[in-house]
């Protein structure tokens, strides 16, 4: 993937007196997706000028000898400020008016790094921003998480997982990684991202998420799904990630990874952040909604029959309550109180699914991504129709993800 690299960005001093579980009490202002209920949004609108929130962020202070990056975060809204116009401003300066002292001696940049822990957390969901990152040697912009108990246990065992990072000597690529136990720094595991015909993501703004369920992270750049990880990607090491984490913001300056500016770096450097979202589906006992398919047709429990056992298939569309899901926090998709599962326990392609009792069971866990895909992690495999067959009763299956019309899905 890239170059070795310490601890990505270890948590300043001052962030570990506030690490606590807490609840967003703020405004909602972003559209939720469909069946799902924003539990955070920040559209960052304010005059221009003014610093972010409060009440969603804190600011970090100080500089990163983990990384041997350059930069000094500073407080307040010096360099990270709203623009009046909808967006979070992060800016890296070439300077140094307060005289700060870095772990090189006399800091030669500052920057703004934000997050937040101690005001809000999430545990599974969908967690995106659109933004519009920097350009330039030594560059480095980030939109990640950190386990939420990382004062208790310390990096990596708290897990870090990266939405989205860019080191500027690539300008037309991003990287989503997991950071954990025995697989951390340059052993973290990730995949990137490259925009096609050499276009530049410092061009335009880009939405960079993941899909987030128990066992489960996928990531995607414009709603394009470009990874997706498993415990099974692991090799026997463990998984951190089905517990609550928070957000963290923030724009690096050089690092061993970017290595440092040059004489071809323009400064200054902005990260735009157009808006934060998480959101997360409908509990159990949420009402259902459809999901929809191959010829606008539907999820079915054949003849609405709750039994253990039933048939789920392709169906014109109703209404009725066997047409009814709930994508539920744990990962499962609920109709008629019972669960969508795939027949004893399968992961090769052709393994039937049934309806079910709820039973936590790997088979009963279903990951639904930005790109319309509903996926058994078990398996990293898709809810598809048998034969690509609109017909009323055509029975539903696992198989590997192809992209096709016979995968894809609308929830709501």
């Amino acid at each position: 993937m890239h170059p070795p690299r310490l601890l990505r960005r270890c948590l300043l001093a001052a962030l570990s007196a506030v690490l606590a579980v807490s609840a967003f009490t703020g405004p909602a202002h972003a559209a939720p997706r469909a069946a799902d209920a924003t539990v955070f949004s920040d559209t960052f609108d304010g005059p221009a000028g003014a610093a972010v929130d409060s009440s969603k962020w804190q600011i970090e202070t100080g500089d990163n000898v983990n990384n041997h990056e350059r930069q000094y975060y500073t407080p307040g809204n010096r360099n990270a400020a709203l623009d009046g116009q909808g967006h979070l401003v992060i800016t890296a300066r070439r300077e140094n008016p307060a005289g700060y002292q870095c772990w090189y001696g006399t800091c030669q940049y500052t920057s703004a790094r934000l997050n937040t822990a101690g005001k809000f957390t999430a545990q599974y969901g969908h967690v995106e921003a659109r933004m519009k990152i920097p350009r330039g040697q030594g560059m480095w912009p980030a939109f990640w998480m950190l386990g939420n108990d990382i004062g208790q246990v310390g990096w990596p065992n708290s897990g870090e997982i990266d939405v989205m990072e860019n080191v500027g000597f690539e300008p037309s690529t991003v990287h989503g990684t997991i950071h954990g136990p025995g697989y951390s720094g340059s052993g973290g595991i990730g995949a990137a991202y490259s925009l096609p015909n050499g276009q530049a993501f410092a061009d335009a703004f880009h939405t960079f998420a993941v899909d987030w369920a128990p066992d489960s992270i996928t990531w995607s750049v414009d709603g394009t799904v470009y990874q997706r990880r498993t415990p099974a990607d692991l090799g026997g090491r463990t998984w951190v990630f089905n517990k609550p984490f928070f957000l963290i913001l923030n724009l690096a300056v050089g690092g061993y990874w970017p290595g440092d500016p040059d004489g071809s770096t323009v400064f200054p450097q902005q990260l735009v952040v157009d808006s934060v979202t998480v959101t997360t589906s409908d509990s159990p006992g949420g009402t259902g909604v459809p999901i929809t398919g191959l010829a606008g047709k539907c999820v079915d429990v054949a003849a609405a029959n709750s039994a253990n056992g039933t048939p789920v298939q392709l169906y014109d569309c109703n209404g009725t309550a066997a047409q009814q899901w709930t994508v539920a926090p744990d990962g499962t998709l609920r109709a008629l109180g019972k669960c969508l599962d795939v027949v004893g326990n399968g992961t090769a392609d052709g393994s039937k699914v049934q309806l079910w009792d709820c039973t936590g069971g790997a088979n009963q866990k279903w990951t639904v991504t930005a790109a319309h895909d509903i996926v058994n992690p078990q398996a990293n495999k898709c809810l598809d129709v048998t034969d690509n067959n609109s017909a009323n009763g055509t029975r539903l299956q696992i198989w590997s993800c192809s992209g096709g019309a016979n995968q894809k899905w609308t929830v709501g």
